[in-house]
Formats: C-alpha cells, sequence, structure tokens
C-alpha cells in the first residue's frame, strides 16, 4: 500500500507542477504578446512596460485566452492598426512557444 501512496504523492506533485509552469508560461506569453503589439501600436518608454502588463492583467477576466485575443483586437482597432484575427491568433501561438522555451532554459 505505501507504494501506491508514493505513486499517488508523485503524480499529484507532477499535476501540481505542471499546473505552476503552465500558468507561468501563460503570464510570459502575455507579456511577450504585449511588447509585440505595443510595438505595433508604435507605444515607447514605460508605455510598453505598462501595456505588457495590461495585456497580462487581461488574461485574469475569464479562463482560457479569448479575454487576452479581445483587449488586443480591440487595441488594434482602436489605434487602426491593420491585423487580422488569424495574426493575432498565429503571433500567440509563436510567443506561447518562446515562453515556453524560456522557462524551460530557465529551469536547467
Amino acid at each position: 500500500m505505501n507504494s501506491f501512496d508514493d505513486r499517488e504523492k508523485a503524480y499529484e506533485k507532477k499535476f501540481a507542477h505542471d499546473a505552476e509552469l503552465q500558468f507561468k508560461a501563460n503570464a510570459r506569453r502575455n507579456k511577450l504578446l504585449g511588447l509585440w503589439a505595443a510595438e505595433k501600436m508604435g507605444l515607447t518608454g514605460e508605455a510598453v512596460d505598462k501595456y505588457a502588463k495590461d495585456v497580462v492583467l487581461s488574461d485574469l477576466e475569464e479562463p482560457g485566452e479569448e479575454d487576452v485575443f479581445r483587449k488586443i483586437r480591440g487595441d488594434f482597432d482602436e489605434a487602426g492598426i491593420d491585423q487580422s484575427d488569424h495574426q493575432i491568433r498565429r503571433s500567440m501561438e509563436e510567443l506561447m512557444d518562446e515562453a515556453v522555451a524560456q522557462i524551460e532554459s530557465q529551469s536547467e
């Protein structure tokens, strides 16, 4: 029975670790996305960092990433930035890959 308990604890620990990594990757991706969008909108200086933080916080509105997408889409529309939904979503995917790679390289 002891090995079963040990295995269960190991699975719980792995699940918690994976959930933490996913949270960190999402937050990192959102920051990178905010920096990318800020550049597209021509923001400079402190406005870039503030915008990136706003994008990270926008992810707390609802589960999933649609809240982040809506923020970027709305801000691009307001600023007159010509980016299709597909381009925004593709950037979100590419930046998630980059965020995961950054996090994995830090943990080595």
